[in-house]
Parts: C-alpha cells; sequence; structure tokens
C-alpha cells in the first residue's frame, strides 16, 4: 500500500494518476485549484509516480507538454474541455492508468460514466453562489443542478477529498456522505529567502487573486474610497489579472481611487512576495474560497487577512481574531475592519506574528503525502473501507 510517511508506493507498483481539471497554471485564466494541484502532482512525481493532467487548451499553448516531470494534455476549450478529456480516457490517448482525479470546479468530468479505474472527486468549494454572479438565470440553474443533483448521483460511490471542513460540510448538504470525504488542506511555499527585511510602507493594503467577479475586488475598492481621507497615506495593490480587469478599473476610476490603487497583473512569486513584503493588511472580499491560497501567502509575510465569515474555507484558512478578521455580509463591515487593523498597530503585529507562526504548519509535502494515502487506498475496495475515507488527514 501506499506509505502516509513520504507517498511512496511500498509493496506494489507505482500508480499512474490522471487529473481533470479544467485549467493548468500556465493557462491566463489559472488559478488556486490549479496550483492545488500542480503543487500535489509535482510531489507525487517526485515520490514515484506517473502522472498527467488533462486540461483545457488557450492561444498558443502546446497540445502535449512535459513540465516538472508531470505530462500535460490540452485538449478542447474552456467548455470543451469536459467532452474532450472523456475522449481521451476512452480512447487510450493517455495509455494505462490507475486512477482518475475529476477536479469539480462547480462543472465535474463525468469520469465515472466511462472507466471502470478508480475515481477521486477533488472539491475546493460548492458553487452554489457563484452561479448566479458569472451567468444568466437559466444558465446559473443549469449549472447548479449539475453541480448539486447530477454530480453526487454519478459519483455516489466513490471517494471525495475537500480542502476544509466548511466544503466537507457543504458537501454533506449535497447528499455526500462525510465518510467518503477526506480533508486534505492546501499547502504554503516557503518564504523565498532571497528576499530582503520585510519593509512595510505606510497604511499599504493588498489584494490576491484572479480579477473575476466572485472575488468582489470592488468591495476593496469601496473600502479604500471610504477609508482615504482618514489615511492621507493609504494605497492598494491589486496582484492578479483576469477578465474583469477593465470592470475594475472603470470601478476604480468611478470611486475615485486611481490614484492610490495599482493593479499590477500576474506576477511571479518573487515579485509577489515583496508586495506582500511592504504591505500591512490583505483583503479577501471573496463571496466564497475552498481554502484561500493567497491568505496563506500574506501570513507567510505576517499580513493578516480581512475576510467574510461566510466565504466558505476562510473560516478555516483564517482565525478570527487570531490571525486575521472574520466580518459579516457588507462594505461597511468589511471597511471597519481594515479601518481598526490599520489604527491599531499593536494588534496587527500581534495577529500577523500568529499568521506567520501558523502558515508554517501548512506544507505541500504534507499536502501531496495525505493525498497520496486517499489514491493509495481508490484502487483497492477493501481499503477504501477499511477507514481512510472520511478523514482529516494531516
Amino acid at each position: 500500500m501506499t506509505s502516509p510517511d513520504d507517498g511512496r508506493p511500498r509493496g506494489r507498483r507505482p500508480m499512474h494518476i490522471v487529473f481533470l481539471n479544467w485549467r493548468d497554471t500556465t493557462n491566463p485564466e489559472g488559478g488556486g485549484s490549479e496550483r492545488y494541484v500542480e503543487n500535489v502532482a509535482k510531489r507525487l512525481v517526485e515520490a514515484g509516480h506517473r502522472v498527467t493532467v488533462v486540461c483545457a487548451s488557450y492561444p498558443h499553448a502546446p497540445a502535449d507538454q512535459m513540465r516538472d516531470g508531470i505530462r500535460f494534455v490540452r485538449r478542447g476549450s474552456k467548455l470543451g474541455v469536459y467532452p474532450a478529456a472523456l475522449w481521451a480516457l476512452v480512447s487510450r490517448q493517455l495509455g494505462a492508468f490507475d486512477v482518475v482525479v475529476d477536479v469539480q470546479n462547480g462543472v465535474p468530468f463525468l469520469s465515472r460514466l466511462v472507466t471502470r479505474k478508480p475515481v477521486v472527486v477533488l472539491v475546493h468549494h460548492v458553487h452554489r453562489e457563484q452561479w448566479s454572479i458569472v451567468y444568466g438565470p437559466r444558465a446559473a440553474a443549469v449549472g447548479w443542478w449539475v453541480e448539486s443533483r447530477l454530480a453526487p448521483l454519478v459519483y455516489r460511490r466513490c471517494p471525495y477529498v475537500a480542502v476544509s471542513e466548511v466544503t466537507r460540510n457543504e458537501l454533506a448538504g449535497l447528499g455526500v456522505s462525510p465518510a467518503r470525504v477526506s480533508v486534505v488542506h492546501n499547502g504554503t511555499e516557503p518564504v523565498p529567502v532571497t528576499l530582503p527585511p520585510t519593509q512595510v510602507r505606510p497604511r499599504s493594503l493588498v489584494a490576491v487573486g484572479r480579477l473575476v467577479p466572485h472575488k468582489r475586488l470592488e468591495h476593496a475598492l469601496a473600502t479604500v474610497a471610504t477609508l482615504r481621507e482618514e489615511f492621507s497615506d493609504l494605497n492598494l495593490t491589486v496582484v492578479g489579472d483576469g477578465w474583469w480587469a477593465e470592470e475594475l478599473h472603470a470601478r476604480a476610476a468611478h470611486e475615485g481611487v486611481s490614484d492610490i490603487v495599482e493593479f499590477t497583473g500576474f506576477v511571479d512569486d518573487a515579485t509577489k512576495h515583496e508586495i506582500l513584503a511592504r504591505s500591512q493588511v490583505h483583503l479577501m472580499p471573496s463571496v466564497k474560497e475552498g481554502w484561500g491560497i493567497a491568505i496563506m501567502e500574506a501570513a507567510s509575510r505576517g499580513v493578516p487577512t480581512v475576510a467574510y465569515r461566510r466565504a466558505g474555507g476562510v473560516s478555516e484558512s483564517v482565525l478570527d481574531g487570531m490571525t486575521g478578521l472574520l466580518v459579516d455580509e457588507g462594505d461597511s463591515q468589511f471597511t471597519a475592519a481594515v479601518r481598526l487593523l490599520l489604527s491599531d498597530e499593536e494588534l496587527r503585529a500581534q495577529l500577523g506574528d500568529a499568521a506567520r507562526t501558523r502558515a508554517m504548519t501548512f506544507t505541500w509535502e504534507q499536502t501531496a503525502k495525505s493525498f497520496a494515502v486517499v489514491l493509495g487506498a481508490a484502487p483497492g475496495r477493501s481499503d477504501q473501507r477499511s477507514g481512510l475515507r472520511g478523514q482529516r488527514l494531516p
């Protein structure tokens, strides 16, 4: 079986693991889900397994690519990837494989319908609130039906991985037994050692993430607009890009904060950490996160986060009053929390220190080892029933 110590196969041949994911990290729309998959996949390769990631193509992307020991097979468009991935499974394009990881980012691949191999379903969060934000009423209704009714039926005998206890509870609300859901948290990258000591700029706020509607960065802009008269040196850096960027630039102009808000677009990890290092508060006004990788990235630099209490896994990645502040819905609540942290240097430092300490306890190595436990159990149905499923893995 698979050893929980290092993820290397014990007593049988290494597995060929196929991840079906909407995108990969090189895709302009790639985000936290893709980073999770590739961090796990990279370490599974290092542990001796073979990993293939099937994902959507995008302009100028190679159809087949090896990166970090992972084989990337890019087929189809944003929506076309779903039938293309199923065809890749049934047409033997991927060769023989042992287990499929079906990454359900709202829309499932439904791989259980085309293969007898074990299928593990990876869910970051349930998209109940997001469907109506991104799509019109009819498309949103169809999407939610697929996610909430069809997917649980198709995967009714499959093990699941969730990235937080909140997500496991959300899945239970859709009829997925918690006994079939193992919680494997996101890891956190070590702080780059080449960075200089933290140099905090006065009243610097930062928001990290894809520029899409459900991240609700409009709330961050409204907060800056409200507080700029109280803090004359206030500024906000928005790190990331996405198809909602033009709308956010227009909103910044409408709020009268274009002069104190910088949109960096995509940046490399070193630049991102430099920005975090000189910031005081991280803003996460997203409607829903499975965990919030950016929260832990900020925490690793001693920067506390302000987020919404009911935004999914952030209630686990942020310990309210200990590593950041969680608030109820509404711009005024969000703004009040940011004001408090900007005004109270002692509280901000206390939360930041605790956040840094906690961030160090979440590593991608441990994430991959825990994921390997789930995958190692999936091929043997007797192993699945022996107690590995439904666990919160270290």
